[in-house]
């Protein structure tokens, strides 16, 4: 009887929902299309900066997690810059070309306010210049739903695409008054800190995405 009772609570009992495996910040054809800058002129790149994606005409929160889960891995496309260019930045923004992520969580205090939850290491980056890069992590980040995934750049990364309308934005972590300069550095590197995000720069998107693995 007890083992005939077990049977029928197991058959009205619902059955967990799988692991689903999905890329944040991914989206379909854009126009223009979504190819970083470099080596065009003007050769643009992220400097110096933790930012995010925050809106790709009526696409929004590109990289907000929408599900409980895991960042297993990061990807990145990158522009080509020619060999004067990438002296220039190396020069003037800090060195080498590398990036990683970093995990934001928003704050309802004060506005526009994200606490670092965890970041990956940074990768160098020239070696796949003119490529799309998929970086597996080996210590992987958990993530909560509505944590935003960044890009923490220290130095530069040739990763931004331009061209987009005023619809097109993405949030940098530099202080209000920097906002027009690459001089300082402002990367978000201190976990369990809020920095807020006041700086909007539009027209440009950020070309990188996040796979994640959501808690079954």
């Amino acid at each position: 009887m007890a083992l005939l009772a077990s049977l029928a609570l197991a058959l009205v009992l619902p059955a967990a929902a799988p692991a689903t495996l999905s890329e944040i910040g991914l989206i379909g054809a854009t126009s223009p299309v979504t190819v970083p800058s470099c080596p065009s002129s003007p050769c643009l790149a992220v400097s110096r900066t933790t930012g995010f994606q925050v809106r790709v005409g009526a696409s929004r929160n590109l990289l907000s997690v929408p599900r409980a889960g895991t960042i297993v891995a990061w990807t990145i496309a990158l522009g080509k810059p020619t060999a004067t260019q990438i002296k220039f930045f190396n020069t003037n923004e800090g060195g080498e070309s590398e990036a990683g992520i970093a995990v934001l969580r928003p704050q309802k205090k004060p506005n526009l306010a994200y606490k670092l939850v965890s970041s990956s290491p940074p990768v160098k980056l020239t070696p796949y210049f003119g490529k799309t890069a998929q970086f597996p992590l080996e210590t992987t980040l958990p993530v909560k739903k509505g944590d935003v995934v960044a890009l923490s750049v220290p130095s530069w990364a040739p990763a931004l695409a331009l061209g987009f309308g005023n619809d097109t934005s993405w949030r940098a972590s530099r202080a209000r008054t920097q906002c027009t300069s690459t001089s300082a550095q402002s990367t978000h590197t201190a976990v369990g800190s809020a920095v807020q995000y006041y700086c909007l720069y539009q027209t440009a998107r950020l070309t990188y995405s996040a796979t994640l693995i959501s808690t079954p």
